[in-house]
């Protein structure tokens, strides 16, 4: 599924050239807020009425190819695993402009209560609603 859309605009790129770390992530936090809403329907709403978010607590970054400065970007989701109270994603991104894998995120997140402060279960009808998005891991 995807789930961002971008350019790499030259204020995006470090000294070399190419796309600076911090905005890779940036792009993949972006693509997260899409695929959570897809999955289980969650959105800025569920922070203000239930009082529940996500925090994530481990990324893995693989760069692949270089992105420079112009490259069409385009990320996509795909969910690996729901937990009690966590999911693992990847996401990939595709540098459309030169038909290559430029990196790939693999992302645990827990279902968060912002009160508290604590990881919280996900509920079944989170869990139903995303089962449908759930892939093998490859």
């Amino acid at each position: 599924m995807i789930v961002y859309k971008g350019i790499n605009h030259p204020n995006l790129c470090d000294v070399m050239g190419h796309m600076t770390t911090r905005h890779y992530v940036a792009m993949f936090d972006d693509g997260s807020y899409h695929f959570l809403h897809a999955i289980f329907g969650w959105s800025t709403d569920n922070l203000v009425k239930e009082k529940t978010g996500w925090a994530d607590v481990r990324h893995v970054i693989e760069y692949q190819a270089e992105v420079a400065e112009g490259d069409l970007l385009e990320i996509t989701a795909k969910l690996l695993k729901i937990g009690n109270k966590s999911i693992t994603v990847l996401y990939e991104m595709q540098n459309v402009s030169k038909e290559t894998l430029a990196a790939t995120l693999k992302s645990t997140s827990v279902y968060f209560d912002l009160e508290v402060r604590t990881a919280i279960p996900i509920t079944s009808k989170m869990k139903e609603s995303a089962q449908k998005y759930l892939v093998e891991a490859e």
